[in-house]
């Protein structure tokens, strides 16, 4: 039983908060949500000797709240709303902030994981910077729409019109050069079609609407270009000063570079962000196949690095939504699907999962084979939980990762299906045997059949 306990219902405009009737008359109370509000409703809370707090998360209107009541020392539980309504006729605010404070009151609630407050404006700038990825995917959409209007078939000769090529063409257009020869002089050796398909490609109908709607795309997509560019510049700042927190750069083994001309990929960082990796973490994470710098960085804003969080590994998958679900009635097993979830973190272990279909790599092997047998769905799940486990292990323990290699794992599953089918065949009274071996058995008095 906990008695110094609250429920708040939280609302666009205004919050219902309830307390137990023995510590005040007025045991509900409406607040505004404005700051100074919220300030005091903190105060009141505190006056009372309230000690936790659950509250729903509805919408992104819990986050000021929960940011004043943990600042005032006040210990939040922020809860599922679907974990708390299986109990019909409670539809109005205030039987709701009631029925939270009663369920917290019994110990009956369980609070969703928050990352520790110092990486949540990493997470806040990883989240901006993917929704200003995908903004800038569709304003390429629109400039492949205006040059398809123009019947201009670029994308048909070119895998990617934002290329340096595509983006010089595509200026030309705009700047008034529409002679199909001298905008497929920007071509260079390494496009596989030849200067006769881009110029056959580049003769269309240049209207000038067109071209209007074709100018502004381009000019949109340099706009989210720059302040993609700005957004990283935020998560370098941020990252180096939480990694110079754990570990000084001066304290952290370097291990000499080769100098390498590699060239930044599409939606890359801007900046080489390992080093400053290794010292948050204290490992390599990119050691592990199908994850990057980028990935890794996005996983941290979202877990932390404290993986004491979750108890077990089985603990961490199955909140990540990636561990096999337990449906069993009656001493059946009914299902075994991973639960619904929106988990960021699992659909990056998933994508990276995915990366790994033709990786020569142990996960790869197994990817392979689950595909085989479950289907590219299933096996991409199975492959990102396995991932999962791994960065899980490495976190904790902080121990290094060295992959073995496919040949390695297909070696060790044949070996484990040969002792499954000796095991089989000694209990049916058989014995199993390799090819060429028979003269052995001829040799201890056994016939083969």
């Amino acid at each position: 039983m906990n008695s110094l306990v609250a429920g708040i219902d939280i609302g666009s405009t205004s919050h219902f908060i309830a307390i137990p009737s023995d510590l005040d008359e007025h045991n509900v109370r409406e607040v505004g949500a404005f700051t100074r509000d919220l300030q005091e409703a903190a105060s009141w809370l505190k006056s009372k000797g309230i000690q936790s707090v659950a509250m729903e998360s509805t919408g992104v209107y819990w986050i000021p709240f929960y940011d004043i009541l943990e600042a005032e020392g006040i210990k939040v539980l922020l809860v599922n709303a679907k974990h708390v309504k299986n109990v019909p006729g409670r539809k109005s605010d205030v039987m709701d902030c009631q029925w939270l404070q009663q369920l917290h009151s019994y110990g009956l609630l369980r609070g969703a994981f928050r990352p520790e407050d110092k990486y949540c404006a990493l997470r806040s700038f990883m989240r901006q910077r993917a929704m200003l990825v995908e903004e800038e995917a569709s304003f390429k959409l629109r400039m492949q729409k205006s040059l398809t209007q123009m019947n201009l078939h670029l994308h048909n000769v070119m895998s990617d019109i934002t290329g340096d090529a595509g983006l010089k063409i595509m200026r030309d257009i705009v700047a008034g050069i529409h002679d199909p020869k001298l905008l497929a002089a920007h071509r260079t050796d390494r496009y596989k079609c030849t200067p006769e398909e881009l110029e056959k490609s580049l003769e269309g109908n240049y209207r000038a609407e067109h071209i209007f709607s074709l100018k502004q795309a381009l000019d949109l997509y340099d706009f989210y270009q720059i302040k993609i560019k700005e957004c990283d510049d935020m998560i370098q700042k941020v990252l180096e000063a939480l990694s110079l927190k754990v570990l000084p750069s001066s304290k952290c083994k370097k291990k000499e570079k080769k100098e390498t001309t590699k060239k930044r990929r599409k939606n890359e960082l801007h900046f080489e962000a390992t080093d400053s990796l290794k010292r948050l973490t204290g490992v390599d994470l990119t050691e592990i196949d199908g994850l990057e710098s980028h990935s890794v960085l996005k996983i941290i804003g979202e877990v932390g690095t404290d993986m004491s969080k979750w108890a077990t590994v089985k603990h961490f998958t199955s909140w990540l939504g990636l561990a096999p679900g337990t449906k069993i009635s009656g001493g059946k097993i009914l299902s075994t699907r991973t639960r619904k979830c929106k988990n960021k973190a699992a659909t990056i272990f998933r994508i990276a999962a995915y990366t790994l279909l033709r990786s020569q790599s142990a996960v790869g092997a197994f990817l392979r084979r689950k595909k085989a047998q479950l289907g590219a769905p299933e096996a991409i799940t199975a492959a990102a939980h396995k991932i999962a486990r791994i960065f899980y292990t490495m976190l904790k323990e902080k121990k290094s990762y060295k992959d073995m290699g496919a040949d390695y794992y297909e070696q060790k599953f044949k070996d484990r299906t040969i002792k499954n089918m000796e095991l089989r065949a000694r209990s049916l009274g058989y014995i199993l045997v390799k090819n060429g071996d028979v003269s052995n058995l001829e040799n201890q008095g056994l016939t083969p059949c």
